[in-house]
């Protein structure tokens, strides 16, 4: 079975947003939630400036499952880390407990009223029955179970973003390292804190 991860190559993002816009559109977010985003750091520092598209990483150990007091996430065959809105108590635990900020809370009502958590479901919907109407609704399209990648990945133009088997976006992006003639930690941005450290090799356990 496929374990399915994502990958932002910071040396091909160009800030364009176009995974954010895909994102939205194709799973019809609500107002004030952004389940994808770019983040810039050394903004305007030539040389040193690098764009990446942050989401959910869907992690090996995500600290999110850990902390939250009803149990509302769970884990697919895939990897895929998800979630249930109607065991949701909108507690905020696993917003503070991601190191990606990856949970969102609606933006919509009274001041402090979070409402129920949203976050990328790497395209693969939620409980409900597969692309039902109910898991539309709450959860957005489910592209895994056509067969499809997540929009996010399919829609950016320069390819940074990766998404699918951990073992076949690792090798794209060994190949890309191999063609620079250099490895650069900046550009593979939150993989090691998601997934644990690539084991080095000749390492003996």
């Amino acid at each position: 079975m496929a374990r399915m991860k994502f990958l932002c190559d910071a040396e091909r993002c160009i800030e364009c947003n176009g995974c954010v816009t895909a994102c939205k559109n194709t799973n019809d977010v609500p107002w004030g939630v952004n389940r994808r985003r770019v983040v810039t750091v050394n903004d305007g520092v030539i040389g040193a400036e690098k764009s990446i598209s942050v989401a959910c990483m869907h992690c090996s150990d995500a600290p999110c499952m850990a902390v939250c007091p009803v149990d509302c996430f769970y884990r697919t065959e895939e990897g895929v880390v998800l979630h249930d809105k109607d065991l949701c108590i909108g507690c905020g635990y696993c917003f503070y407990a991601c190191p990606f900020g990856a949970p969102q809370f609606p933006q919509a009502g009274a001041f402090g009223l979070r409402g129920k958590m949203d976050k990328c479901t790497f395209c693969a919907g939620g409980p409900e029955k597969d692309n039902s109407e109910a898991e539309f609704k709450k959860y957005g399209e489910n592209r895994l179970a056509m067969g499809k990648l997540p929009a996010c990945a399919e829609m950016c133009s320069t390819k940074a973003l990766l998404g699918g088997d951990g073992d076949v976006i690792s090798e794209i992006y060994r190949q890309r390292v191999l063609k620079r003639g250099r490895a650069s930690d900046d550009a593979l941005w939150g993989w090691s804190t998601a997934y644990g450290a690539p084991a080095k090799q000749g390492a003996t356990k």
